[in-house]
């Protein structure tokens, strides 16, 4: 369970990368390891919904190279149709991911 527990609806903290609203992009990498951040959200552009706590970074904690750090979590929406186009079944509805600080980056609005 991440820290966010206690805090209701994964209230903003001073110290939080990234805002609710604010609009960021995925990174858009293949590493060779295991990642958390699904091969179809990649590169893709998104709007923070929350923060979500911290939790350990499974990037690092699957491969059980020493002690993970802690990251920020932030539930992020997608369009379906950015996720997998125009021609996808249910386009006009959202996605909402949890993902790991370190896959975002801001964007500019």
């Amino acid at each position: 369970m991440t820290e966010a527990a206690g805090r209701p609806g994964g209230l903003f903290r001073a110290g939080d990368r990234f805002r609710p609203g604010d609009l960021v992009v995925t990174a858009d990498h293949d590493p060779p390891h295991h990642t958390r951040l699904p091969r179809y959200a990649r590169g893709k552009r998104g709007t923070v919904v929350e923060p979500e706590g911290r939790a350990l970074l499974a990037d690092v904690n699957a491969r059980g190279q020493g002690d993970a750090p802690l990251e920020q979590v932030y539930a992020v929406r997608f369009a379906a149709r950015d996720l997998w186009g125009e021609g996808a079944h249910e386009a006009d509805h959202d996605v909402v991911l949890d993902l790991f600080e370190s896959y975002l980056e801001a964007v500019a609005p």
